[in-house]
């Protein structure tokens, strides 16, 4: 085994004890209390998740994204709420850690990687939702610093953060090469946080709208320069979409680790009858999982082996796509076969469901998914 290859074992077996004995315990109240696990950031950074992906110069743990992608897929096996928190930490960081000046990078990623903050990524618009190209949040620079307006919505950790990454157009005639990112630090005047929402799965992690009005953020904060934030989110998006997928195929696997216990402790004999087709039903289950495990890791070592141009953004967009169609998939066989006990909240296959249907709407839909490849596979600009 190489030391990559160790490594990446070590991150798995950190995070797969983690979930069992610190995030299981406590998945079903997550999930029907709806509370932000603030005990969940205490044990995170001390194990080093809510920084995988920051620079060790800066006090993170620097890891690939495979690694990445290890860590949310064995917390999401009992918890996808759980296994978010460690995603959104991270792409709230990367616009950072891409694009940030040295400056930016100093003031920001050793406060998250060291004091335990969290930081949370504002694209997402009322009227734009899946159509990221269309920010009508605006920035308008006055002398030394911007004036930031506008509303963002399904925030998630929105009402958690200690800091913002927020994009807003700096020049709204130039579409995308008009959109710049900033970082916004909580507290700022002006930056509030508005309604919750009331989600039927991920309920362990909150999403808020963020509202800013006059906001004031010195140059300084910006992320790159004027303009440069659409490249800096697609890059984010690329990394962030397979550690999604990761979380699918996580949650996945821990439906139907649960379906497999429960019928062998009720005694299920081989050659019994089957008049529900149960034994295929998990057959095509376990062969699905693994293909979208397969996908999702292809992925991630595209992005570990830095491989440029459009295969890594359309690999990037079919994990998330697939493993997501999986994990809705299999958690809806997982309650079937359960019949009508997997309606009940005596088992988290239920909650599962739940779950699987969020992951397929959030970090682009699905339809948005499909749209990344089809347009790759066609060269359409």
């Amino acid at each position: 085994m190489t030391n990559i290859e160790q490594e990446r074992e070590g991150w798995r077996e950190k995070a797969r004890e983690v979930a069992q004995k610190v995030v299981a315990p406590r998945a079903t109240e997550i999930d029907e209390k709806g509370e932000f696990g603030w005990d969940l950031v205490e044990e995170y950074s001390k194990h080093g998740f809510l920084s995988l992906l920051i620079p060790k110069e800066y006090g993170g743990m620097d890891t690939d994204i495979t690694s990445f992608c290890l860590v949310a897929e064995e917390i999401a096996k009992v918890c996808a709420s759980s296994a978010l928190l460690v995603i959104v930490q991270a792409v709230g960081t990367m616009p950072v850690v891409l694009g940030g000046t040295d400056e930016l990078k100093e003031r920001i990623l050793p406060r998250l990687a060291k004091e335990k903050g969290l930081i949370c990524f504002c694209l997402t618009e009322p009227e734009s939702g899946s159509d990221a190209a269309s920010v009508r949040t605006k920035a308008v620079l006055k002398d030394d610093h911007y004036v930031i307006n506008g509303r963002k919505c399904f925030i998630t950790n929105g009402g958690v953060s200690d800091f913002y990454t927020i994009f807003a157009t700096t020049q709204p005639d130039k579409k995308i090469e008009g959109i710049t990112g900033f970082v916004v630090e909580k507290g700022t005047p002006g930056l509030a946080v508005g309604k919750t929402e009331e989600k039927m799965g991920i309920r362990g992690s909150n999403t808020t709208e963020v509202i800013l009005e006059d906001v004031r953020v010195p140059i300084a904060q910006r992320i790159g320069e004027e303009g440069g934030a659409w490249w800096q989110m697609m890059r984010t998006l690329n990394r962030s979409r397979p550690a999604i997928g990761a979380q699918a195929v996580g949650l996945a696997q821990g439906a139907l680790d649960y379906v497999i216990q429960w019928f062998q402790e009720k005694g299920w004999v081989k050659g019994k009858e089957d008049p529900l087709g149960v034994e295929g039903t998990l057959a095509d289950m376990a062969i699905e999982i693994e293909a979208a495990r397969a996908l999702v890791y292809k992925a991630a070592e595209m992005m570990d082996e830095k491989i440029k141009g459009t295969p890594v953004q359309m690999f990037s967009a079919m994990s998330k796509y697939f493993a997501s169609d999986v994990a809705m998939k299999v958690t809806t066989n997982a309650v079937q076969v359960l019949q009508w006990q997997g309606l009940t909240r005596n088992h988290p296959v239920e909650r599962m469901m739940r779950d699987a249907k969020i992951i397929q709407i959030f970090e682009g839909t699905n339809q948005i998914q499909r749209m990344v490849v089809a347009h790759t596979l066609l060269k359409v600009k």
